[in-house]
């Protein structure tokens, strides 16, 4: 069989092994997901039992951790109590005995047989007059496998033995049955060709595929596992930044940009109307900005910024710029209370530069829709904010050369697409205030450019309390004393309302004491806490309205937003909090971004640990913005280590970037990227921190070969065509052609 059969044999279905030749096993291997050779391959092990030192039983220290490999003498089964089963093992090599003891785990009776043979890695104990072990990892072996270790099937006191692989099982099919399929498809493939070119490969020092598909399979060292991984993550992002790359070629094929100019007036006179000097960091980003918007090709820019750093004043230069250019742009967020701080901060600087501008969301009036709707049209309405109303089919531009996104991450890939849709050709800048770090944000859209604004506007600092439940009077006392001085707070809750309650709608929501219903009874005493929960035992903001309003703070003017408020009700309570006519708002994450009131100084999150880390500093952001310092409380009532660990890193972390890398850490990748990648294969193996360079190294590669191939269209490059086609879920279109001769379709499909 050739090199081009064994690499056809990774997308043959996982029939084609003879280990899964049967229905059954099939069905059993479709369960962990294989459906493939291909997946069988990337079915990596999640965990290694490392035998690579064998100790003979007689110099097994007392105490110490070790593993020993022996014959199966004895296996018994005891039940010394009717909750209590023993599974107990006597293990045996040329030196001595040892008995291993597992604790309810009755199964391994028939796992282990009299005569077969198995590693044992766990601490050495001595008792009755005998080495022991309790509950160590163990492999057993059976007869293929101890035929290969060394003659007489015992590997010599202090030789090097095996580091032997666990995989992810099912009932039916237990790891080592995968261990055989896997040993299979790995034989059945050897020899396929590598995608990576190899110059690519020389100058990374990336081992080949099969090698690197053997070694992480069946390493022989933990170090040469460690170079299988490398190059296994490598080819992960490489494949995923090829895929958006290409996308992204080809939604701008055959579309003219739109050409912008930096020297117009609007942009001139924009720096002397704002109230605050500008930072160097600000500078440089309009710097960049500006440059990208003048290149005669789309700009695909995504601006990363923390909290208070700044990005809507840099998205109003590019406002500025869209106008002087004799064009239109277009403002898009997720919620209306955003829509509105651009309203109140934005809208009267274009006022001031005479730039015509409106504003659309649900709640818009028809008359007005229908106004803005025509000016938008025919061109006399220059600048739009607007929420998902925007993507609306009766919304349309004469030209449309910008469109600015903000907090992103709340929207799909299709809204971001329709709203770009209704300007071919122009401009995009994506902004968020959720820090990713640079090796996440190549991977996440390795499509767009990103820069970053580090440098807050806030000089006033926010100091970060984390509190159990019974602590909360801390938190009250902290809201009571800002109200004293002048000051304003936050309460913050998961839930707007419990599940299984009436709901009469929203209706007087904005009215305190009509928001009050039978079902949001007030509670009598402080430790009756759980009366205000609902079904999880979770905090909603329509009972504890009522109870801070009645119980907590009876002297202080108590409000309510969340996002089943109508419209109305919203720009209602916002507007009384901003003109500090409420004391206490209390809020779900709708006043997470946007929400601009410098009296507020006080914030209670409760049940904080059902917050993300990036969340809770986004909300943390809505505080500390005038001339007083801030106080966030966080609430909960979970002793989980984890999250509790999680939640006290926001006391002493106060920079967004920190937080990010810290909240990447506790979490998996996948978890990070959600569902934006799909259908580019999962991110089994890359770890975006601890491998950024090699991230930065696959940005590099692919932007060097789509230089010299655009299109991945030359012969030479038919493997790495194929392999990303695989990857995206294509599969070949012929024998002969296709993906294997031709890539110039997967630009189109990538």
């Amino acid at each position: 069989m050739g090199r081009l059969a064994h690499t056809r044999i990774m997308d043959a279905p996982v029939r084609v092994l003879n280990s899964a030749r049967f229905a059954r096993r099939q069905r059993l291997l479709e369960k962990l997901g294989l459906a493939t050779v291909r997946d069988v391959l990337g079915h990596y092990p999640f965990r290694y039992n490392d035998f690579s030192q064998v100790t003979e039983i007689r110099r097994a220290r007392i105490g110490e951790k070790c593993s020993v490999f022996g014959t199966v003498l004895e296996v018994s089964f005891k039940q010394p109590r009717p909750r209590l089963k023993i599974v107990e093992v006597v293990l045996r090599d040329s030196t001595g005995m040892l008995y291993a003891s597992w604790f309810n785990q009755p199964w391994l009776k028939t796992t282990f047989k009299v005569g077969t043979q198995a590693f044992l890695l766990g601490k050495v104990e001595h008792s009755y007059g005998f080495k022991r072990m309790a509950s160590p990892l163990f492999t057993v072996l059976d007869q293929d496998e101890a035929g290969g270790l060394h003659e007489g099937g015992e590997p010599e006191g202090g030789q090097s033995g095996r580091i032997l692989p666990v995989y992810h099982a099912c009932a039916g099919l237990p790891t080592a049955q995968v261990a055989r399929v896997v040993n299979e498809a790995l034989e059945a493939t050897e020899g396929l060709y590598d995608p990576l070119p190899a110059a690519c490969r020389a100058r990374l020092k990336l081992m080949p595929l099969g090698a690197a598909l053997r070694h992480i399979h069946r390493p022989a060292t933990m170090e040469q596992r460690r170079e299988a991984r490398r190059r296994l993550a490598f080819d992960e992002v490489f494949f995923l930044m090829l895929s958006l790359k290409l996308k992204r070629a080809a939604a701008q094929k055959g579309i003219a940009p739109y050409a912008h100019r930096a020297d117009g007036p609007a942009l001139a006179r924009l720096g002397s109307l704002l109230p605050f000097d500008l930072t160097d960091d600000q500078r440089q980003t309009i710097a960049t900005l500006l440059e990208r918007m003048c290149e005669q090709r789309q700009m695909n820019q995504l601006l990363v910024g923390d909290v208070g750093s700044g990005k809507t004043v840099i998205a109003a230069h590019a406002l500025a710029v869209a106008y002087d250019s004799g064009f239109q742009a277009a403002m898009m967020a997720p919620t209306e209370v955003l829509v509105q701080q651009y309203v109140l901060k934005v809208g009267p600087l274009l006022d001031a530069l005479l730039v015509p501008w409106a504003s659309l969301t649900s709640s818009t009036p028809a008359s007005a829709r229908r106004k803005a709707a025509g000016q938008l049209a025919d061109g006399t309405l220059s600048v739009v904010f607007g929420t998902q109303a925007l993507l609306e089919p009766d919304i349309t531009f004469k030209q449309l050369s910008l469109v600015v996104i903000d907090e992103q991450h709340r929207f799909g890939v299709s809204q971001r697409d329709a709203l770009r849709a209704k300007g071919a050709g122009c401009d995009l800048l994506m902004m968020t205030a959720t820090p990713i770090p640079r090796s996440l944000a190549q991977v996440l859209y390795g499509d767009l450019q990103p820069t970053y604004l580090r440098t807050r506007h806030q000089s006033v600092t926010t100091v970060t309390k984390l509190l159990d439940r019974s602590q909360v009077g801390i938190a009250y006392d902290a809201v009571r004393k800002a109200a004293a001085q002048g000051n304003q707070a936050y309460v913050v809750c998961p839930l707007i309302a419990q599940p299984g309650l009436q709901d009469d709608g929203p209706e007087g929501a904005g009215d305190i004491e009509g928001s009050f219903d039978s079902d949001a009874r007030l509670i009598d005493t402080f430790t009756d806490l759980a009366e205000l929960e609902g079904d999880e035992g979770l905090r909603a903001v329509e009972r504890e309205v009522g109870f801070l309003a009645r119980r907590v703070f009876p002297d202080l003017r108590v409000g309510l937003m969340s996002s089943r408020l109508s419209a109305e009700d919203k720009r209602t309570a916002m507007d009384q909090f901003r003109a500090g006519e409420l004391d206490v708002l209390v809020s779900t994450t709708v006043v997470e971004v946007g929400v601009d009131v410098p009296n507020a100084t006080v914030m209670i999150v409760e049940d904080a640990d059902r917050f993300g880390l990036s969340q809770l500093h986004q909300l943390r952001g809505r505080i500390g913005r005038g001339s007083a310092e801030g106080a966030m409380f966080l609430v909960t009532k979970t002793r989980d280590d984890e999250a509790l660990r999680r939640l006290r890193l926001l006391e002493h972390v106060s920079d967004g970037f920190e937080l990010a890398e810290h909240d990447l850490r506790l979490r998996h990748e996948g978890d990070v990227l959600g569902s934006r990648q799909h259908g580019v294969g999962s991110l089994r193996l890359i770890r975006v921190l601890d491998d950024a360079d090699l991230v930065a190294a696959a940005d590099l590669e692919t932007e060097a070969l789509l230089r010299d191939d655009p299109c991945l269209a030359a012969s030479r490059h038919w493997h790495v065509a194929h392999e990303l086609a695989m990857r995206v879920g294509r599969a070949p279109e012929d024998d002969t052609g296709g993906a294997f001769g031709h890539a110039g379709h997967v630009a189109g499909g990538a």
